[in-house]
């Protein structure tokens, strides 16, 4: 029992040795997380009807803009290099500094919350214009409810950045299942008696979990609540450095806002669609794409005066993260509908919200690896404390949605599919930009050589997904029966007997039993094509099931690498 409680212990708080097994914790951690919010949404989409959503959804744009602005900005980007360089030299000036900054950015949270909190309903008369006066006093409501949630994250972000900083990403990645989980249970036992502020109390009950779980191991390792707000060079460097991501997250918000906006001036119904269909292309975006640019930043930062170094691990990560995610948004893309009929398909989640969320949800697909690209390569970029590239790439992409918001809403009058279109295009240029930047920076290959493995991955994701719809439309009973296939165009296919071969994709266990044999087949075609397309990375793939489900274990880094980052601190307390 003994020996249990102490491997245990050393899984929740050793440190990860490679990028490889800190990403495949991390993936692993934000699938469970990401079903989790799936099933969060479910429940949502179960006890409230889309229209009312959009309010609850709304509601989070004002208390987001503050937080974002205030603080992720800077926990994204300037706090893990420079606290991780700042414990090689002086442990204790780095614990003290990022106390100090927590206490910073607390104070700030706290005063534009109050002067945002009291200003609401003026500012919700901006920010969605579609919505009448009695939804408005109903957002408001819910947002004065939702800043107090976001002061927990004021606190656990800075948490979050010193585990990752001392490569401990398991608590980390743990924490959303809380948070969904707070939502969850808020809306399962106060509905009845509450309704729409049942979430919105989840929330804060997931805010709290968020902090709470992470705080144990920050102490232990040395992190200290003080009063300090002394201004040190480590402090000003932090700030210096997240001035621009301020600025990138300031310009992400606005665009943000003009989803809200335009989605308001749509129907009432339609922030729900878009926010819907977000979470699920986030699903694929998270698994494949945040969680190996996450992983990568401290190993990046170690490497950045290396440059050979630097560029095979960069790479290496891009390539893998491309293979993981082409297939991964060509499935969402072919099987959009019965995704979202599975997911949220309840009794007042009617047949028009289900198309509307799968047009969305193409929407965004067309731009899942752009996003996860863009991910990793402005991480890239801050692993060589350049924070000012990625901002400029990143707002002009901005600039560049917003525009097109703006025209395929107002002027070729689309439905709210078109913010998730204009959305993909904006992380398109983004990520091409980040790319070619970074490569020439860097002295690496040839811009095209660059793009031969990434190549291979799009043609055998397109071979696959012309298999896996060739599928659906087969042995989709509705398909046949109503004649929307080209098959059906076809004389001969009129005598053949479809009921035989067919699944009658209105009971939920047959479109289950449909959408895994079509994604498994789909999985195996695009594995079959990128061997003969020799793939350096499906060898790698196999050689990670190979290590995970055989060998039960993660190849570590060189030896000499095998060094943690700090010392644990001598005189903090157990756990």
């Amino acid at each position: 029992m003994k020996k249990l409680i102490s491997k245990s212990k050393k899984l929740f708080t050793s440190p990860q040795s490679s990028i490889l097994s800190a990403a495949t914790l991390i993936m692993f951690m934000i699938i469970i997380s990401r079903l989790l919010g799936l099933v969060r949404q479910r429940i949502l989409a179960h006890f409230f009807l889309p229209s009312e959503l959009s309010l609850f959804f709304a509601a989070f744009r004002l208390p987001d803009l503050v937080f974002e602005v205030l603080v992720f900005g800077t926990f994204s980007s300037a706090f893990i290099p420079v606290f991780t360089k700042s414990l090689k030299k002086k442990e204790g000036q780095a614990w003290q500094t990022a106390s100090t900054v927590v206490n910073i950015g607390l104070l700030l949270f706290v005063v534009f919350s109050i002067l945002f909190g009291f200003g609401a309903d003026k500012i919700y008369s901006i920010f969605a214009p579609g919505y009448n006066s009695v939804e408005r006093a109903k957002i408001v409501q819910l947002v004065k409810i939702l800043f107090a949630a976001q002061g927990f994250f004021v606190i656990s972000y800075a948490l979050t950045g010193v585990l990752e900083s001392l490569r401990r990403f398991l608590i980390p990645a743990l924490a959303p299942l809380f948070y969904n989980l707070g939502i969850i249970l808020g809306t399962l036992f106060l509905n009845s008696k509450m309704g729409l502020l049942a979430p919105a109390i989840g929330v804060v009950i997931g805010a709290a979990s968020h902090f709470l779980i992470q705080l144990p191991l920050a102490i232990r390792l040395g992190f200290r609540f003080t009063t300090s707000f002394r201004i040190t060079k480590d402090v000003k460097k932090i700030g210096k450095l997240a001035l621009p991501r301020i600025l990138e997250v300031g310009f992400l918000q606005i665009s943000k806002i003009a989803e809200l906006f335009f989605s308001s001036l749509i129907s009432t119904a339609a922030y729900t669609y878009y926010t819907f269909g977000n979470s699920l292309q986030l699903l694929p975006v998270g698994i494949f794409g945040i969680s190996i640019a996450k992983a990568a930043l401290p190993t990046l930062s170690r490497q950045a005066n290396e440059s050979n170094k630097f560029k095979k691990t960069l790479f290496s990560a891009l390539y893998d993260m491309f293979f993981l995610i082409i297939p991964a948004a060509t499935t969402l893309v072919i099987l959009r509908v019965p995704v979202i009929r599975l997911v949220y398909g309840t009794s007042i989640f009617n047949w028009e919200a289900t198309v509307q969320t799968g047009y969305v949800l193409s929407g965004f697909a067309l731009g899942i690896v752009f996003q996860a690209v863009a991910a990793l390569l402005a991480r890239s970029f801050y692993a060589l404390q350049d924070t000012k590239t990625p901002v400029i790439v990143s707002v002009v992409s901005i600039l560049l949605t917003i525009l097109a918001d703006f025209y395929f809403i107002k002027v070729l009058h689309l439905e709210v599919w078109g913010l998730a279109l204009a959305f993909s295009i904006g992380s398109f240029v983004q990520a091409t930009t980040l790319f070619y930047l970074i490569n020439k920076k860097l002295n690496g290959i040839s811009f095209f050589k660059a793009l031969l493995p990434i190549s291979k991955s799009i043609v055998a994701a397109f071979g696959s997904g012309s298999v896996m719809y060739l599928m659906l439309k087969v042995f989709d009973r509705s398909v046949w029966v109503k004649r929307l296939s080209f098959l059906g165009k076809i004389e001969s296919t009129k005598t053949i007997p479809f009921e035989k071969f067919v699944l009658d994709t209105r009971y939920t266990v047959n479109l289950i039993g449909l959408t895994i044999i079509v994604s498994l087949i789909g999985i195996a075609v695009y594995l079959g094509l990128s061997i003969m397309l020799k793939s350096k990375q499906v060898w790698i793939f196999f050689n990670l099931l190979k290590r995970i489900f055989v060998k039960r274990k993660i190849s570590p880094i060189p030896a000499k690498e095998t060094e943690s980052v700090v010392p644990t601190p001598s005189g903090t307390t157990e756990i």
